[in-house]
């Protein structure tokens, strides 16, 4: 198989939550550091236009969204398995939940004056400020809550999550790890970034001992690579076999566009070629990848037949 390469930059949450589960298969992968902010030509001829940080490329398929990107490595590394029997439904539910409520409620209260020169230590004004307007780009219509609404909500979760681990048990759902817990750690790893924010954890003891148990797995055995070579690569990679399930109003060749609805609202546009319940996969090209296949799952993004 080609190598397995995680397009990501240290400090992006999602990224985090991927290195952990690449850590707990084991598995060895490529590491290409993508910029913080637009401009990322590299990325983008890659995917043609979807901008989240991270996604995964094997060959001249590309992976969109850590959801789809968990799935394809379970597929890949099955055991130890990230989608235990015992946990089926729940973990995806729990997963879901952290990978967006959590998410939305931890990231931004972390982002706050005394976090965010944590988080981005080291960034001069004008960095801070292309940031800033960065993320305001991609979610226009996001209301920060005032300190004293993030608190709350940021506490009630974590309480949450300790009330899951009251009985004892090692990890959110039971004895094993699973989904659940690689998507509500980066949430926690993140706000541990800035540890004056971070000291909201301290009332939460079995969640800290938790997080400690999953970090532990690390990010597993990585090497570098530039992002010319992964285009390199992709140019001169195969494809990943594919199916199609004819839907209403969509067809195999159609011309369409691919959009994220939660946000960063970029289409990727190109020709539809893989469909199922979970994913969608459109065939586009560029001048220095060639032919790339771009997978994206179904959940939270939009499929829009184009006509010219």
């Amino acid at each position: 198989m080609a190598d397995l390469i995680l397009h990501h930059y240290p400090g992006s949450p999602f990224s985090e939550k991927v290195r952990l589960i690449l850590g707990f298969k084991g598995m060895a992968w490529r590491s290409v550091i993508v910029p913080v902010v637009l401009p990322k030509p590299d990325v983008l001829a890659l995917t043609g236009g979807y901008r989240r940080t991270p996604f995964m490329q094997i060959g001249a398929d590309i992976y969109c969204d850590s959801a789809l990107m968990c799935r394809l490595i379970d597929g890949l590394q099955p055991e130890p398995p990230l989608y235990p029997p015992g946990t089926s439904g729940l973990a995806d539910i729990v997963a879901q939940w952290a990978d967006s409520s959590l998410f939305w409620a931890a990231v931004p209260y972390t982002m706050q004056p005394a976090g965010i020169v944590h988080v981005l230590k080291g960034a001069t004004p004008e960095m801070l400020k292309a940031f800033g307007a960065d993320r305001a780009a991609m979610n226009p219509n996001l209301r920060r809550p005032t300190l004293a609404d993030g608190a709350a909500v940021v506490q009630t979760y974590f309480a949450r999550l300790e009330n899951l681990l009251g009985d004892g048990r090692p990890f959110l759902l039971g004895a094993l790890p699973c989904i659940a817990d690689f998507s509500a750690a980066q949430s926690v790893w993140f706000m541990r970034l800035a540890p004056p924010v971070a000291t909201v954890l301290d009332a939460f003891p079995r969640l800290a001992g938790w997080y400690q148990r999953v970090a532990a797995f690390g990010p597993g055995t990585f090497s570098k690579m530039s992002s010319a070579e992964a285009i390199g690569v992709a140019a001169e990679g195969q494809h990943a076999p594919l199916s199609f399930t004819p839907e209403v109003g969509l067809a195999h060749g159609d011309a369409v566009s691919v959009t994220p609805t939660d946000y960063a609202h970029d289409a990727v546009a190109g020709t539809l070629i893989g469909l199922s319940a979970d994913e969608v996969v459109v065939a586009r090209n560029d001048e220095r990848a060639g032919t790339l296949h771009v997978h994206f799952p179904r959940i939270a993004f939009q499929i829009k037949p184009q006509t010219y």
